[in-house]
Formats: structure tokens, sequence, C-alpha cells
């Protein structure tokens, strides 16, 4: 499993243990003070005796690179944080449909909507749908109704005949 850290931060790591060692740190020392095995240590010290100071350096990061860069991300945020009727969209709801429509349309950067969708979710954006209340909606005529009426009418009839 890699360790976590940027390529350049695992070099920093590996150099600085290096150079510990030839200060005259012991290897359970120097292993010790990084948090990291001591076989890795021996490791390093190894490679930099075969390659110089080749053998320490960062290696690029496996895989495919990502669509969306650091300055990608950002840019999505202060979308999300506007509203989409801002930019054209008919309602108050950010979609991965139009996330996608919208980075293809300002960044050129084409990803599928349901991977956008669970980009989302894993950055804390959760699907958010705007309450549906009526516009004719009396909240006056709601409180004197739960107040009036809805206490005689959870009483019942008052000159019911029991059968």
């Amino acid at each position: 499993m890699r360790t976590k850290g940027s390529p350049a931060e695992l070099e920093h790591r590996r150099r600085l243990a290096v150079q510990r060692v030839h200060e005259g740190y012991a290897t359970a020392e120097v292993a010790d003070f990084l948090g990291i095995d001591p076989s890795s240590v021996r490791r390093w010290l190894a490679a930099s005796r075969r390659t110089d100071a080749d053998g320490l350096a960062a290696r690029p990061v496996p895989g495919r690179p990502a669509k969306l860069t650091a300055l990608h991300e950002k840019v999505v945020r202060r979308w999300l944080a506007d509203s989409p009727t801002t930019y054209g969209f008919a309602t108050e709801l950010w979609t991965g449909p139009r996330l996608a429509q919208r980075l293809e349309q300002e960044l050129g950067v084409t990803l599928h909507p349901r991977y956008l969708c669970s980009w989302l979710r894993s950055r804390g954006f959760t699907p958010q749908k705007p309450r549906r209340r009526p516009r004719e909606r009396d909240e006056r005529a709601i409180r004197r109704w739960l107040a009036e009426d809805w206490p005689r009418i959870k009483r019942g009839p008052i000159n019911a005949v029991p059968t």
C-alpha cells in the first residue's frame, strides 16, 4: 500500500532518513522518528548507495490523472454556491446532468452525470430539493384551524348517542 503524501513529500522523507543515518543516527532511531519500519530505512540506504540520489527520487503517482484539477474543483464549488438559475437552469436544484453540462460548456471537461453525483457526495454535497409549498398557503388560517377547529373535531360530537 502506498504511503500517504505527495511524491515530493515522500522523497523528502527518504532523503531525510538517509541523511540522518549518515549523520550517525541508528537505523532504528531514524525509523522511530519518522514512524516507519526500520527495513524501509535500510532499503532507502541501499537504493541511495546503488544509484546515488536517483534511487530516492519521487515516482509519479500511479493511475490515470484526474480530469478535474484542483483549480476546476474550486470553480465547481463556486458554481455550487450560486443558484442554478443564475446559469440559466429552470429550477433551484443542482443535479449531476446539469453539472456535467456546465463543465462541458465552460471548462471543456466531459464527465458522466452519475460519476458527478458520487463526486459531489464524496465532497459533502448531498441531494437537496427545495421544499414544496403551495403558494396559496395561509399560515394564519392554519394556526386558527389548529387552535379552534381541531380540538373540537378531536373531542367528537357533543350530542352523540352511544349505540
